[in-house]
């Protein structure tokens, strides 16, 4: 094992959700913002939730990344997260989804109901 691995599993969190592509998640980050210049300039930051669907997961360890989307007033909007980066507050996984592929791609062109993913029965 490499020096970048050690360093690497360091940066893992735990307390990740196991969710997959087809899964609604509600993803709460903390955003910083500056305001003014010199010595008035002010970091605020606050909390923000991004509700949507998983429609890919990809990368393996600290690199993993996944990416949710979700129609905000009739236009898709996608963003794609670092699945271990300290910005994210919280992962909650809404309902799973039945799908049958690892890339949820299609779903970009699907409108409407059509755009729906089946809810995962219970066992």
């Amino acid at each position: 094992m490499n020096e970048i691995d050690i360093i690497e599993r360091e940066q893992l969190r735990s307390d990740i959700p196991e969710f997959a592509p087809g899964d609604t998640v509600k993803v709460t980050i903390e955003i910083k913002e500056t305001s003014g210049t010199g010595e008035k300039k002010t970091v605020r930051t606050r909390t923000q939730s991004f509700q949507g669907l998983v429609i890919r997961r990809r990368g393996s360890g600290a690199r993993e990344t996944f990416t949710v989307r979700k129609v905000s007033f009739g236009v898709g909007v996608e963003r794609t997260f670092p699945l271990h980066s300290p910005i994210i507050k919280d992962i909650k996984v809404v309902s799973e989804g039945q799908v049958r592929r690892a890339k949820l791609y299609y779903i970009r062109d699907k409108v409407g109901k059509a755009a729906r993913v089946k809810k995962k029965k219970q066992t």
